[in-house]
């Protein structure tokens, strides 16, 4: 099949992904370890499954194997890959199963015995082992590339190879990967006695009439609509976060970071990268910009105080804190423009994470000034760290008569 004929089928199949994956088994992790006691009883049943497997020669024993008994959680935050909760979930699954079921024979109230049974009847499906298997895949490629991207101290060449690598190693699993990954789901399934689908049968969505179902069989419908459709996603993503324009212009970027003396200053690329934003460099500034730029990195070489400076940001400050702003105004509005990119830090992504996790269903009706007041400390904890308590005490006292005293 040709890359045109590819994209003209699966075009129209991004809304079977969304139905896919918001039907009756959606790809969610069961909450378990929301309780201390589910999650104690999983930990019990799975110590128990590794023991009899190492009983019966089945799991490996050696130093710090078999360690870490736990399902982990996914992270609120749109950076936070899914990988690890994946893998456990994957190593897990027949421990979830078994307290699924107590759960829904012993749980304490009838939600959380629903609960329990709809997430059985979602589990334990080809069509879940396929989506798990499928996910972990993925995110196992872009793991290394989104833990770069959320580091403080961002190497951005690296990071940008580590985007060359995952749209190549994503590019190869579309052409070299449907097989193995079949052959893992098929293992999957027949080690934990799930269903397996006869591939060459004609494939009937649930809800649907076999009159009206499209003549398609299992395993186009698992290659074409989900397989390449959703590889093809996570590539159009990176094509589209990363394009040409964009990777040329972090590239430039990171020629002003002061890591190791200005390891990676660049008087070019920081020319070019000031094109980027013509409205602010006419063509005069820009001459003078490159004489600045040879005066500046000779004396911040030569300064001690910039020379254990780790990002751009502790760069700038420093540039105010000395004076040096006034003298090297041109080089300093390209580290203000380089600050205000989104891609120049995580910090922003941080704070959404953040919104989630302090604005939780409890708190939903929380207004948008206590939002803020709340968010503060948890966001910038460095800061607030360095704040004695003594004087918060004191501020909440102060505040109102009280007949109490913290």
């Amino acid at each position: 099949m040709s890359m045109y004929n590819f994209v003209t089928v699966t075009r129209p199949r991004r809304d079977v992904i969304h139905n896919e994956a918001s039907g009756s088994h959606t790809f969610k992790q069961p909450r378990i370890g929301g309780s201390c006691k589910r999650y104690d009883l999983l930990r019990e049943t799975h110590a128990a499954k590794v023991k009899e497997g190492i009983e019966k020669g089945e799991i490996q024993t050696g130093r710090g194997m078999n360690l870490g008994i736990g399902l982990k959680r996914s992270g609120e935050t749109r950076w936070g890959s899914h990988y690890g909760s994946l893998i456990s979930l994957v190593q897990m699954y027949s421990s979830v199963i078994d307290v699924l079921e107590v759960i829904k024979e012993d749980g304490v109230t009838s939600d959380q015995k629903g609960e329990a049974m709809r997430h059985l009847d979602s589990i334990q499906t080809f069509d879940f082992a396929f989506f798990l298997h499928l996910m972990k895949t993925v995110l196992g490629i872009t793991n290394e590339l989104s833990q770069a991207l959320q580091r403080k101290d961002q190497d951005i060449l690296n990071a940008m190879q580590l985007v060359s690598i995952a749209k190549e190693r994503l590019q190869d699993m579309r052409d070299n990967g449907w097989d193995p990954l079949l052959e893992e789901v098929y293992v999957f399934c027949r080690v934990h006695d799930l269903d397996i689908p006869n591939m060459e049968d004609k494939f009937i969505p649930k809800g649907r009439s076999r009159r009206k179902a499209k003549d398609i069989k299992y395993w186009e419908h698992y290659r074409y609509d989900l397989f390449y459709t959703i590889v093809d996603m996570q590539l159009q993503e990176l094509n589209y976060r990363f394009s040409e324009s964009n990777t040329k212009l972090l590239l430039c970027l990171r020629c002003l970071s002061p890591y190791k003396s200005f390891e990676a200053f660049d008087k070019l690329k920081l020319i070019e990268f000031a094109t980027f934003y013509s409205s602010d460099f006419s063509s005069m500034e820009l001459v003078v910009l490159e004489n600045q730029l040879e005066t500046y990195i000779i004396d911040m070489r030569s300064n001690d105080e910039f020379s254990e400076l780790k990002g751009i940001a502790c760069l700038a400050e420093m540039l105010v804190k000395t004076g040096k702003h006034r003298v090297y105004q041109l080089v300093y509005l390209l580290l203000k423009l380089a600050l205000t990119l989104p891609v120049a830090t995580a910090k922003v992504e941080r704070a959404f994470s953040a919104m989630k996790i302090v604005k939780t269903e409890l708190r939903n009706r929380m207004g948008d000034d206590w939002m803020n007041d709340c968010l503060v400390p948890y966001i910038e904890s460095d800061v607030f760290d360095g704040i004695d308590d003594e004087l918060i005490i004191q501020h909440f006292q102060n505040m109102q008569a009280r007949r109490g005293q913290l």
